[in-house]
């Protein structure tokens, strides 16, 4: 199972998780960082790395939905479902990582 980033990310963007990941599945926009699930190998190499606790397996915690039968993901799970993967917000190093406006220096390594 993939592991995904949450909400604790928003306006954050640490990168510490970034420098964690074998296999560069880290991308970025303005608000947040995201996994691409389609890349993430489960190795759980960024999990421990993330100083806001924002990466989790994709299917933990998915709400039920009982009119559609069926669970739902949470909603940062749906914010990475529509997010546009590309060359051009892939972030393979720390450096790269635009801190967000909730970045907080005494939780940076």
């Amino acid at each position: 199972m993939a592991y995904i980033v949450g909400e604790p990310c928003v306006n954050c963007k640490y990168g510490d998780c970034v420098d964690a990941c074998p296999v560069d599945c880290f991308y970025q926009d303005d608000n947040m960082l995201y996994i691409n699930p389609a890349e993430c190998i489960d190795c759980d190499a960024c999990v421990p790395e993330c100083p806001v606790d924002a990466i989790f397996p994709a299917d933990e915690n998915a709400p039920y939905d009982e009119t559609q039968t069926k669970h739902v993901a949470p909603y940062y799970v749906w914010l990475g479902e529509n997010f546009a993967y590309s060359d051009e917000n892939r972030v393979t190093d720390k450096v790269q990582v635009d801190h967000g406006p909730d970045w907080d220096e005494t939780k940076a390594t």
